[in-house]
């Protein structure tokens, strides 16, 4: 993880002529300055992406940015506590439908280097692949991009060639994957499939849009992939467990960091698994 920069963006900053960045005053080491919260459309009209956690003063900059348009619906990308929480109370105010992700919850108690799941997010709809989200002059369509959680989804506005892209791309950082929803493999075939396309600009839910995306994504890709070489390299080594591997791939990271640095760690071995490269026996992983 990145560390916070020294200064603080403006809360709401128009970054297009549909697109507008609320920021929510939740910062920590794995929501960098706090949750992106994105009012998209116009006068006659909006969504709300993301409306992140319940925060009065978040939720005041969020009817403050809607400024008395109707608001269409309000979407959410995933349901971890940093996403979606918000979206009951300003439904309550603005008497617009949730429309999003479909709801997830699991009690995982494990070491987390993210927000846990919102056990009470509850759509009015939930999206699927190609489904569409529309206003005057504005078309939001859904991409499914499972990997981060199972139920994750990014929003293409098409008239601007964006895309909303949640945790799946996030603009400071690498994106958690931590089974047991988090999946390594759907996550890289979420990356590829976000390659093939064609948008112009990322509007991540943590950190800055993301300029040349496509150049972006491949970095993340081969990021895993070094990751997945070095698990590989360590355990031709030797067998090891999860906390030696983790010793031995983060070196100068905060030993504090490294539990939740493990579920990472367990995500790859987990998918080479599934490939027939390493098998675990009672803690110890091998290769196959």
């Amino acid at each position: 993880m990145n560390g916070l920069a020294t200064q603080r963006p403006t809360q709401t900053l128009t970054l297009s002529p549909l697109v507008r960045r609320i920021l929510a005053d939740n910062p920590s080491a794995f929501t960098f300055w706090g949750t992106e919260t994105y009012v998209v459309g116009n006068a006659a009209g909006v969504a709300v992406i993301d409306p992140g956690p319940d925060i009065q003063s978040h939720l005041d900059a969020l009817m403050a940015a809607i400024d008395g348009a109707p608001v269409h619906a309000i979407m959410c990308t995933h349901t971890h506590r940093d996403h979606s929480p918000a979206s009951r109370p300003l439904s309550a105010m603005t008497g617009a439908p949730i429309i999003g992700c479909a709801p997830l919850a699991l009690d995982d108690g494990g070491p987390r280097a993210d927000a846990a799941f919102d056990a009470d997010y509850l759509p009015d709809r939930v999206l699927v692949e190609d489904d569409v989200v529309s206003g005057e002059g504005w078309t939001l369509r859904a991409v499914a991009t499972p990997g981060h959680t199972s139920n994750h989804l990014c929003y293409a506005l098409e008239q601007e060639n964006a895309l909303f892209t949640g945790d799946h791309v996030m603009g400071w950082s690498t994106t958690v994957v931590s089974p047991p929803d988090g999946d390594m493999a759907d996550y890289m075939a979420s990356l590829d499939k976000l390659m093939r396309r064609s948008d112009k600009v990322y509007y991540p839910a943590h950190g800055d849009p993301v300029e040349q995306p496509q150049r972006f994504v491949r970095g993340l890709a081969g990021h895993r992939k070094h990751r997945e070489g070095q698990i590989l390299r360590l355990l031709r080594e030797e067998p090891r467990t999860i906390p030696l591997l983790v010793a031995k791939m983060y070196v100068g990271v905060d030993p504090g960091l490294h539990p939740a640095a493990g579920r990472s760690v367990l995500a790859h071995l987990l998918d080479l698994e599934s490939r027939g490269q390493v098998v675990c026996d009672k803690e110890i992983w091998r290769c196959a």
